[in-house]
């Protein structure tokens, strides 16, 4: 199979691809694949890390209100889309698959007037503009979440869930509570964390609680995001030597830890829900205000519909507020192992191949 795959901007469109990437090479590993991003998102350099071969195309998002940057952005569409054209032509997929993010658009585009099949995953509750403009183009639209499906043409919209939900599923538990941070084993553990550069609430709330989660019978890793690591470093630094709380700027073996751990308290991005009900843990959300049409709410609200996570909105969130939900929740065991339970079955293990069964369907 000769796939090109597009997407990109932040890790929530190019960590889906690149486990569909991965799951793709384990069912045919003859496939050819070439990634389609811009020089600009974190694409360009995850992308060529791992090993996969990458062309640009210069792109830019359109602003939401009337600018005259638009007229800039329509012309660089254009252009863009004739570039596509030609990295399509030269690579004759069988298929083209947008995961996201502005750079899918001329790409996609360019392969709808070349008659090639094409499918987008949207892996958010509300679509973004590009996937919402693709959607009359493609030939098919996977979505991770039930409730994206109204926005999107019924007669080809699918749900698969999330790719990155199979290649999570099947992580290992190991030690590395106890070999990198130096914690308990056996003994329960939250993970707090904002994203990879962090959040300021989230920050300010586990300065605030800091104090108290030493008292208490359960134990702590925060990533902080290096920026708030070096200038609260004075805060952190009385509890280096805690032996329930682990302060890092970064965790670069997220999924690791994650597999390890029995709560997480963080945003409400996709593929982040996506990796947490592949675990099924249990969830305490604080959704980002500053996303589109507060589309991470949305994501939260569906596990806590279903009784998976609990939600903080981010203007309520102190100290006091999040020790007492996560108290709340480890002093009920059997509502605890409901919640673990409910997480485990909104998950999708077999996302990849719900994806690639879906494009072997639109390439016969």
């Amino acid at each position: 199979m000769r796939i090109i795959i597009t997407g990109g901007g932040t890790g929530g469109h190019i960590y889906p691809a690149l486990a569909f990437i991965n799951y793709l090479k384990t069912v045919e590993p003859d496939s050819k694949i070439l990634y389609v991003g811009t020089t600009r998102g974190l694409e360009n350099k995850i992308v060529p890390a791992a090993g996969i071969d990458f062309q640009t195309v210069d792109v830019q998002g359109f602003k939401r209100s009337l600018s005259l940057d638009n007229f800039r952005t329509i012309a660089k569409f254009l252009k863009s889309a004739r570039d596509a054209k030609k990295l399509i032509q030269e690579f004759q997929p069988d298929v083209v698959i947008g995961t996201g993010g502005y750079v899918a658009g001329p790409v996609l585009y360019a392969a709808e007037k070349l008659r090639i099949p094409t499918l987008i995953h949207e892996q958010n509750s509300i679509p973004g503009i590009t996937n919402k403009f693709l959607s009359k183009h493609v030939t098919k639209i996977a979505v991770a979440f039930e409730a994206a499906k109204p926005f999107f043409p019924a007669e080809k919209t699918v749900f698969t869930g999330n790719p990155r939900a199979q290649e999570v599923a099947d992580l290992k538990h190991s030690d590395v509570l106890e070999s990198e941070y130096h914690l308990q084993k056996g003994k329960k553990t939250v993970v707090i964390f904002g994203g990879s550069r962090g959040a300021m609430t989230i920050n300010e709330a586990v300065k605030q609680a800091l104090p108290q989660f030493v008292e208490q019978n359960y134990q702590v890793i925060y990533a902080s995001g290096q920026i708030y690591y070096d200038e609260d470093h004075e805060c952190f630094a009385p509890y280096e030597n805690s032996q329930n709380i682990a302060i890092r700027p970064y965790i670069s073996n997220m999924l690791e830890v994650l597999s390890a751990s029995d709560l997480i308290l963080c945003r409400a991005g996709a593929t982040t829900i996506a990796e947490i009900t592949a675990l099924g843990l249990p969830t305490i959300f604080v959704p980002s205000p500053n996303v589109t049409a507060d589309h991470q709410t949305k994501n939260a609200q569906a596990l806590v519909k279903i009784n998976a996570a609990k939600m903080i909105p981010d203007s309520e969130l102190t100290g006091e507020v999040m020790i007492e939900i996560i108290n709340e929740i480890f002093k009920d065991e059997n509502n605890y192992q409901q919640m673990a339970e409910n997480s485990r079955k909104a998950g999708v293990p077999d996302a990849s191949e719900r994806l690639y069964n879906l494009v072997k369907e639109i390439i016969k």
